[in-house]
């Protein structure tokens, strides 16, 4: 029996300096899985949430947005030169923090039709080019709503109990990094270039709204 290391979320103070080191190291360097955890911490997998920052390909399988890249030139610095629907001539967040921290060299998408069951145990990508907090932002773009998301997430919980059992994937969900990146296209796009929300909003009022709607995403997930 292997003993489960000490969860991740209990070392608060901890994630979020590794959060920080963890961007500034994959933005200066590139190297590979030279992120060093103390022994009694495990990260054994990476789950994210967002939008075409992180999004490692989810979009390429949402038929109802334009919002794709699964063409060159993107993709041209990517293993092979091949566009995978990351919105990135290359690598995106998702795949260089977790590379860095050693769990494998990308996160897959989701939604990708060949997905092997082997990867959920690692984590995967639930995001999508186009989507934000205002659920108005993810409509008008045809992305994956964070609800959208949210329910993706809660499908990948039962087929992960049906790979690894229910008490390992307790464990992967206590333990893993969650990371939701959202709030440029509302910020850009519904806000200032539609500005279908300055109708009803100023610009604190709606910053206030993008807040409580990214809160209650966290008591949910």
């Amino acid at each position: 029996m292997v003993p489960f290391m000490k969860p991740l979320s209990s070392h608060p103070h901890l994630l979020t300096s590794l959060l920080r080191f963890i961007t500034l190291f994959v933005v200066c360097c590139k190297t590979k899985a030279l992120v060093k955890l103390p022994p009694n911490v495990s990260v054994p997998a990476v789950l994210v949430f967002g939008d075409s920052i992180v999004d490692t390909g989810n979009n390429n399988n949402n038929l109802l947005t334009t919002a794709r890249c699964n063409f060159k030139p993107y993709g041209k610095d990517f293993k092979g030169g091949i566009p995978t629907g990351r919105f990135s001539n290359g690598k995106v967040p998702s795949d260089l923090i977790v590379e860095e921290l050693g769990i494998k060299e990308f996160l897959p998408a989701y939604l990708d039709p060949n997905l092997h069951s082997s990867e959920l145990a690692t984590g995967v990508c639930f995001a999508s080019g186009g989507a934000g907090y205002d659920p108005l932002t993810s409509q008008t773009s045809s992305a994956i709503s964070l609800s959208g998301q949210l329910d993706l997430f809660k499908e990948y919980i039962e087929k992960l109990k049906g790979v690894v059992g229910e008490d390992r994937t307790n464990f992967i969900l206590a333990n893993g990094l969650f990371l939701v990146v959202l709030g440029s296209n509302d910020i850009s796009n519904t806000y200032f270039l539609s500005r279908i929300r300055q109708v009803q909003y100023d610009f604190p009022a709606y910053a206030d709204f993008m807040v409580s709607s990214a809160s209650n995403f966290l008591k949910v997930c």
